[in-house]
């Protein structure tokens, strides 16, 4: 039976937000970030939802105990690619689709989750990638496509040549997944870039060798896409939020 789940990272400690608390348990408007992802995952009537935690887990499974999700340990922050693969146990049998989401990532709608699963079926995708065009796309990942308009790989800052970095179409960091060759290719990636972690975003470039299709989903209200890193990127979320 084909399924729809969605994986939530939250491992991360948050070291920019200067607090001991962990990032996605920073508040918007009375509720932490994470809690804004899973509703919105509700909403779009997911099947399962698994969040993966780390920095302080326990207190992110304690704001979260109201909601049916499970849970996952990444013990060490090795990347985003090995965060994922935390989930392999959990959605082992699973057939389907996982819609990947950041934790710290709070005003994407239900909508355009929605969206974001039609187009990838409909394409016949075993990948689609949440992408926008940023004027400044300075410190995100960039979106290389083909000639076909798939996308090819996405190269972050670090890594990205001059060339590159001219790109303006950048990497959401979220996606939507076939589940069988998303857990035959992460336990493969590799970690030799410019931060020493496996990255997420590998898994595209190792699909496109394959031949499958990966699609990119344009959001145009980049507000859906806006993470929380920072104390002032928290303040804008709210002041956004305030202005609707």
């Amino acid at each position: 039976m084909s399924e729809r789940v969605a994986v939530v990272l939250a491992a991360g400690e948050g070291t920019r937000m200067r607090s001991d608390l962990p990032k996605v348990l920073h508040e918007l408007h009375g509720k932490p970030l994470i809690g804004w992802v899973i509703a919105a995952i509700e909403a779009a009537g997911y099947d399962r939802t698994v969040v993966i935690v780390g920095h302080k887990g326990d207190l992110v499974m304690s704001a979260l105990e109201e909601h049916d999700v499970e849970f996952a340990w990444q013990r060490k922050q090795l990347g985003t690619g090995h965060a994922v693969l935390q989930a392999r146990a959990a959605l082992r049998g699973s057939r389907g689709q996982v819609t990947v989401l950041s934790g710290d990532v709070p005003l994407v709608r239900p909508e355009t989750l929605t969206e974001l699963v039609r187009v990838h079926n409909g394409a016949n995708a075993a990948a689609t990638v949440m992408t926008a065009d940023f004027e400044d796309p300075t410190g995100y990942g960039r979106i290389v496509r083909g000639e076909d308009g798939m996308v090819e790989r996405i190269v972050e800052q670090k890594d990205a040549s001059a060339a590159e970095k001219k790109i303006r179409e950048i990497n959401s960091g979220t996606y939507t997944f076939e589940i069988e060759p998303l857990f035959e290719i992460l336990p493969a990636l590799g970690n030799t870039n410019a931060s020493g972690e496996y990255y997420l975003t590998d898994v595209v470039s190792k699909l496109r060798e394959r031949g499958e299709a990966v699609v990119p989903f344009v959001v145009k209200d980049v507000w859906e896409i806006f993470g929380i890193n920072t104390p002032e990127h928290l303040a804008l979320a709210s002041a956004h939020i305030e202005e609707q």
